[in-house]
């Protein structure tokens, strides 16, 4: 990965406090980023992308304005443009497989740009803190690290990360920036948040949860949302925690119980509902389809009916 200002390439580094101090155009980028007040990305243009998603497009699709995501803790929110195409991808990285992961975004972008279009890649990366166990530490060098394997020069742009996205506040460390849109016309990148986490929100919660696969959820060519088919086991013991307490929850199910959004307990209950409602997933499927949402006339995804 390398910077167009020096075009110095950024060796491998140990750890992002080094990246920092080596890199001090990195770090300037960083606070004015983080400095920005979010956005509200309204529903009506926004493609959101969910954690364990990816989704990429072109400044010539008119059914998205906006790639998006929230709710990133020790999550690393990563977007990877094409300056020559505009095509762009946006992806919600936790660290579950990322190795694999990254090639995947690669290929996406460059899948949807003409190799003859001059031009360079961009990448941004955001997300993490300074959190007790470093989780989000060791996302950071492990995502730097699988972009530095990959064949294709990518000039790394934005990278505001774990230390450098670090609040303290009563005491306790919290991200700075939860979430982030980037507009699929301008490539401009910006710190937002999202009223609306749509479509099929518990279905695509669900599929993380039961530890499914990072998963492409946008077709570009025909406008439309794809998920699935899943597959989940069913599992009735998980009903236990709908009747447990918020800090329970947050203990056992958030890798950053002190730093999550005021709504993640809910999120995670509202998903745990949707399994014991859905104790196979193939009813959600019919023929073993995929469920496919188009932006309607009004702006909103609404599910394509498969005959």
């Amino acid at each position: 990965t390398s910077r167009r200002a020096t075009n110095r390439r950024v060796e491998r580094v140990t750890s992002t406090t080094d990246l920092f101090l080596r890199y001090s155009h990195l770090k300037e980028n960083a606070k004015e980023f983080r400095s920005r007040p979010a956005l509200t990305v309204e529903p009506k243009r926004l493609l959101y992308v969910q954690q364990r998603e990816f989704a990429a497009t072109t400044p010539a699709d008119s059914s998205v304005s906006v790639i998006g995501s929230g709710d990133a803790t020790t999550c690393h929110l990563v977007v990877l443009r094409h300056t020559g195409s505009g095509a762009t991808c946006l992806a919600h990285c936790d660290g579950s497989s990322t190795f694999t992961e990254v090639p995947l975004l690669v290929n996406a972008v460059t899948s949807l740009s003409n190799p003859a279009k001059e031009g360079r890649l961009e990448l941004h990366l955001v997300g993490g803190f300074d959190d007790d166990s470093k989780t989000s530490h060791t996302l950071s060098l492990t995502i730097l690290a699988a972009f530095q394997k990959q064949k294709d020069e990518i000039h790394l742009e934005t990278c505001c990360i774990t230390d450098m996205n670090d609040v303290v506040t009563d005491g306790i460390h919290r991200p700075i920036v939860y979430g982030i849109g980037v507009n699929v016309k301008t490539g401009e990148v910006f710190p937002a948040s999202f009223p609306q986490r749509g479509p099929a929100e518990d279905l695509r919660s669900a599929r993380t949860f039961t530890g499914g696969e990072m998963a492409e959820v946008y077709d570009s060519s025909k406008e439309q949302i794809k998920i699935g088919p899943c597959r989940w086991t069913p599992n009735r013991d998980i009903a236990f925690w709908l009747s447990e307490d918020d800090n329970t929850i947050l203990q056992f199910l958030s890798t950053s119980p002190y730093a999550e959004p005021p709504h993640f307990v809910q999120h995670i209950k509202s998903t745990i509902q949707f399994l014991l409602d859905h104790p196979s997933a193939d009813s959600l499927f019919p023929g073993g389809q995929p469920q496919l949402f188009q932006r309607s006339e009004q702006g909103e995804w609404e599910r394509v009916s498969q005959q």
